[in-house]
Formats: C-alpha cells, sequence, structure tokens
C-alpha cells in the first residue's frame, strides 16, 4: 500500500505473499468528477490487477479543473508576480491543480480586472491577482472604466506590503529630510516613480504632497518592478514602492530605502525612519489577493478559501514569505470584501480632496 495526498492505493502483485520491495511511481490528475486521469506504473513491475480507493472526505482536490488559469494585471518582476511566484506552488499541493500565469499589463491593472468581471468564464475556471486599493481606485479617479468590486467573488487576500521610498545607492538624498528639502526648492522637478496612476504608489506620493504641502513630478510605471528598476538605473530621483518588492535590491545595496510608511519601524528594515517619526501622518501600502469573477459556483468558491487558510498554518510557506520580506495577511471571503468596502470608501474620499489639483 502507498498513499498520495491522503489516497490509499492497493496494489495486486502476481506474487503478493512474496517479500518484496515495490517501487511504484504514480503520476495521479483528476478529471472533472474526481476520477483518475491516468496512472502510470514503471515497465518493470508486472500487475495482474490495480485498484484506486479514493475516500471521499479525504479530497483536497478542485473540483472544477486540472488548470487555473491566474490573470496578472502587471508586467512579471512586480508584486503581482511576487505573490505568485511565493503562494501558487503551494496552492498547486493543495488543490492538485496547475496555475498559469497570464501577464496583461495595463492601466494599472484595469485590464486584466476588467477581463476578469466581464469577460471570464464564472466556473471558477479563472482568477485574478486583486491588488487594493488599485483595484478601487482605478475606477474610483477614471469613469471610463467599467468593472468594479461587486462584479467578483474576493478569494482571499494573502499579503499586505508597507510602502518604502527607494534610491539609487548613490542619490544625494541620504535621508528622507534630504529629498523633501529638495522638493520644497524645486517644486515639481523632483521625480518620484510609481506602479501606475491609481496605485498605492501613486495616492502614497499623493499623501505626502498633502501632508507636506510639496509638489513631485509624479512619474507612472507598469508596475511596482518598473519603478524600482529606474530608481536602480537613476532615472528617476526615487520610487514609492513596496517592501516585500524592493528588500531583495535593498539587501543586494542596489537600492537605499530613506522612509517607509508604516504605523512603526519594520523588524526587516529596522534603521528606516517612518513618516510618522519626522511629522508627518501618512501610513499606506499595497495588499495582494485572489479573486474570481462573480457568480462561481459556491463549491469552487469554498474550495478557494479553504485553500488560502490552509496556507495562514503552512511552516514552510510562512517562513519563505519571512525571508522575502512579505508580511502575510490572509483575509478570505465575506471579510475580504468588507476589507475592500473599506477601503473603497477611504479613497472615494481621498479623491474628492484632490481631484481637482491631480
Amino acid at each position: 500500500v502507498t498513499g498520495h495526498r491522503h489516497r490509499c492505493f492497493w496494489v495486486n502483485t502476481q506474487e503478493p505473499s512474496t517479500p518484496q520491495v515495490l517501487r511504484l511511481l504514480l503520476e495521479f490528475r483528476k478529471q472533472r468528477y474526481g476520477l483518475m486521469k491516468k496512472l502510470l506504473l514503471p515497465a518493470t513491475l508486472s500487475l495482474v490487477a490495480l485498484t484506486a480507493a479514493i475516500p471521499l472526505s479525504a479530497s483536497a482536490e478542485y473540483s472544477v479543473t486540472d488548470e487555473v488559469r491566474v490573470l496578472q494585471g502587471f508586467q512579471a518582476g512586480g508584486g503581482s508576480d511576487a505573490l505568485a511566484q511565493l503562494a501558487q506552488p503551494f496552492l498547486r499541493d493543495i488543490l492538485g491543480v496547475n496555475f498559469v500565469n497570464e501577464y496583461i499589463p495595463g492601466a494599472a491593472g484595469a485590464i486584466a480586472w476588467t477581463r476578469l468581471g466581464n469577460q471570464s468564464p464564472k466556473d471558477g475556471s479563472v482568477i485574478s491577482i486583486t491588488n487594493t486599493p488599485m483595484l478601487m481606485t482605478n475606477y474610483i479617479i477614471n469613469e471610463s472604466i467599467n468593472y468594479n468590486i461587486d462584479q467578483l467573488t474576493p478569494i482571499a487576500n494573502v499579503v499586505t506590503d508597507p510602502g518604502v521610498i527607494v534610491v539609487h545607492p548613490d542619490s544625494p538624498y541620504q535621508t528622507i529630510e534630504d529629498l523633501l528639502q529638495a522638493a520644497e526648492e524645486n517644486p515639481g522637478r523632483i521625480t518620484i516613480g510609481n506602479s501606475g496612476v491609481g496605485g498605492d504608489d501613486y495616492f502614497s506620493t499623493i499623501m505626502v504632497e498633502n501632508a507636506t504641502g510639496l509638489k513631485f513630478e509624479k512619474v507612472p510605471f507598469a508596475g511596482d518592478g518598473p519603478s524600482a528598476t529606474a530608481a536602480m538605473g537613476g532615472q528617476i530621483d526615487a520610487s514609492f514602492n513596496n517592501v516585500g518588492i524592493v528588500y531583495g535590491h535593498i539587501t543586494a545595496d542596489s537600492l537605499r530605502p530613506l522612509a517607509v510608511f508604516s504605523e512603526e519601524r519594520l523588524p526587516m528594515l529596522p534603521d528606516t525612519p517612518t513618516l510618522r517619526e519626522i511629522g508627518y501622518d501618512v501610513v499606506n501600502g499595497s495588499s495582494r489577493g485572489y479573486s474570481a469573477p462573480a457568480g462561481i459556483p459556491d463549491q469552487a468558491r469554498d474550495e478557494l478559501i479553504a485553500a488560502f487558510e490552509e496556507l495562514a498554518t503552512n511552516e514552510e510557506f510562512l517562513a519563505l514569505a519571512e525571508e522575502r520580506a512579505f508580511y502575510i495577511d490572509i483575509i478570505t471571503g465575506d471579510d475580504y470584501m468588507d476589507m475592500m468596502k473599506r477601503m473603497e470608501e477611504t479613497f472615494i474620499e481621498i479623491w474628492a480632496n484632490v481631484e481637482d489639483d491631480a
């Protein structure tokens, strides 16, 4: 008897009473209704009969499909992709399906999320990484965008990633005070990169401008990765980014942090001050999770949610997340929708105060 993902397989050989070491290689894939698709045996093993018993109560495989498409609204290498590379290998093992990433950059994620809400099948075979608050701020600031969170089935938030200001290692701005002083002396000329108009980094820039009375030249990119790359290349004065995206560059000394947008100093960046420390009450960041189109079957939704809840207790996953400076913040189902609704209200208010000057 051998096992695979809590399933038992009984194997009858020609000489079942003869002691022997059986080396059985099983490649197991499920079809839509939970049946075994194929079972491969080594040519050296002679079998008379093979039966497979799969206890229904132990089945954790996804009931919809053996391949899930994941829409990503940004280029590879950014925050969404970093989450995918961290979480999806574990989700594959939990659900028994392959996850295929489809990169659809443009319009600060809105192209991918429009496809998710308006054009994707509502069967659980397509999901998307959903970045908040950008998911909501896209349509808050642009009336031509025709999706909203009511068209989605929120599955789970996974990561909450504080904002950070980073510069080239040889930047003349040694401190956050240096950067702000330069902005005061050169109104509207200090270039600040962000992950796209409407994203958390874009709004972080607005929040800093409001708090300080300064003006920056905001430079949007197609995601966090390109913004960080521009800062590393000295093409912009600073990038407003997220800690989980640039932490590797910081430890490699290819970017230097000036300040974080967190309530308190971060354990992984103990020498980097918060904006609150220098007198500006600006706290912001990005949360990243997964959503499906509205109307997917309840069973599919419940299976997806259960998989993410299992992640929250997976020690290997949590250890890898810590190594990559990802703060795991798993919020599932209706609670994830409540989180989105609260953010929507907050950023509607922020945008109303700056819309005329933005």
